[in-house]
């Protein structure tokens, strides 16, 4: 979302994008706890507005619809400063969304990655999680995933994050703001990626 070129070590928000399962909400809580920011899922603000279930909007309205509604809730989201963004899994496919993205100067991007597999494991492992309407069509998963990776791919910061906990995450973005902050600003001329600890 983000082409070459400097962050300013004054950063005013912090976007996790990444595909359902990578840890978006439990990492984006953990990051705005630990800064004393706030945490905001943009799944749950377009749930809010339309006064539903994104799987009812999907059924409803159908995928494009819902797109719409998600990107509509990002611009106004991140009007708001000293804020941690969860990304729904899909919204880098909506070209509006990565666009604006790319133009907000004081906002780090972070690509929290992870092999297929394990990110459907992840899902199929909180039962009491959230309704995801793209479970039910399992053939098309693959091709999404696959679809997706070149997008989530252009963020600041990539965090492999299939052998790390939620927490390992957050220490490790964290750790890479201080380091980059002490350094003058994030400078990003091709993705940053990790799976090591900080």
């Amino acid at each position: 979302m983000h082409e070459a070129g400097s962050l300013s070590a004054n950063l005013s928000r912090i976007v996790l994008t990444g595909f359902m399962g990578a840890g978006k909400t439990t990492v984006g809580a953990i990051l705005a706890r630990r800064l004393g920011w706030d945490f905001v899922d943009s799944d749950r603000i377009v749930e809010a507005r339309a006064g539903c279930t994104i799987g009812e909007i999907f059924s409803r309205e159908g995928e494009q619809a819902f797109r719409e509604k998600e990107a509509a809730a990002i611009r106004d989201i991140a009007k708001s400063e000293h804020l941690v963004i969860g990304l729904g899994g899909g919204a880098v496919e909506a070209a509006a969304t990565r666009e604006f993205l790319s133009s907000l100067s004081d906002t780090l991007i972070v690509f929290l990655e992870a092999p297929l597999e394990t990110l459907l494991a992840r899902c199929a492992g909180h039962e009491d999680g959230p309704v995801r309407p793209v479970l039910a069509d399992r053939d098309r998963l693959s091709e999404r995933w696959s679809r997706r990776l070149p997008w989530y791919a252009q963020a600041h910061l990539t965090v492999e994050t299939g052998d790390l906990s939620p927490e390992e995450v957050a220490d490790w973005i964290l750790h890479k703001l201080q380091t980059e902050a002490g350094a003058g600003g994030l400078e990003h001329p091709r993705p940053a990626r990790t799976g090591a600890r900080p």
